[in-house]
């Protein structure tokens, strides 16, 4: 009896650590019978799954250094700097993640956005030979005031969301603005083949990027059914037609 009561202390005390880690896939823990998606080493889904996050219970920040405070929106803050530009808002936290991912490989070349004003890309490599992180960020930012929701949205490619994989967007282009979102982990239940999925997001202003909560199933939050018709986000909704891709 000692022996059992002393094996449930020290899981229950890995199960807590685990939940205060600062690594995404780490602590959201997937959903029972569940199975987290696996990736490999170099590709953009592990960058997303293995996220530094701030300290469990960190507020989101906008760009000018208001805090904002809603809890019903997100329950983990992605730790990477915004900067202090109205800039990083929704669909320009998701071209963050990738070039970051890019720029983290050394893949240089391959770093690049459409402009909403021509839909041509413009390229990192192009754009400055200098390739420090400052140099970097400095691009981003110049992308970031050319390049919107519309621009991303015709630079990706369609999904079907049956074939969702981690770092897929969805994303709307609206009138006057859209909006959009971006798969960073996801589990399939074995039996039935369900998939679940976590989602990330900026917002107007600009502002960290946060893990959005499920508004709908405060039992499956984070996560997010696949089999549902319709993605209801706390502060947007979108349908599985939105899905693009990379």
């Amino acid at each position: 009896m000692r022996l059992l009561t002393l094996l449930f202390i020290i899981i229950s005390i890995g199960l807590v650590r685990a939940q205060d880690s600062n690594v995404l896939k780490e602590r959201y823990a997937v959903p029972e019978e569940y199975t987290r998606v696996e990736s490999s080493p170099s590709s953009f889904a592990c960058y997303l799954q293995n996220l530094e996050l701030k300290t469990k219970g960190s507020k989101v920040y906008y760009h000018d250094g208001r805090i904002k405070d809603r809890p019903d929106v997100y329950c983990g803050v992605v730790d990477l700097d915004i900067g202090s530009r109205d800039l990083v808002q929704c669909a320009d936290a998701c071209m963050l993640l990738y070039g970051e991912y890019l720029y983290e490989q050394k893949s240089y070349n391959a770093i690049s956005f459409d402009f909403v004003s021509d839909g041509k890309p413009r390229y990192y490599a192009d754009y400055t030979e200098d390739r420090s992180y400052k140099a970097f960020r400095k691009y981003m930012n110049y992308v970031f005031a050319y390049a919107n929701t519309r621009s991303l949205y015709h630079q990706l490619g369609a999904r079907s969301i049956m074939d969702m994989q981690i770092g897929d967007v969805f994303i709307q282009t609206g009138n006057p603005y859209g909006h959009a979102v971006i798969v960073v982990d996801m589990a399939v239940n074995a039996t039935t083949g369900e998939k679940v999925f976590i989602l990330a997001q900026s917002y107007m202003p600009a502002q960290e990027i946060q893990i959005l909560k499920n508004p709908r199933d405060n039992k499956l939050s984070p996560w997010y059914s696949l089999e549902d018709a319709t993605i209801y986000t706390p502060e947007w909704t979108f349908k599985p037609e939105d899905l693009r891709h990379y």
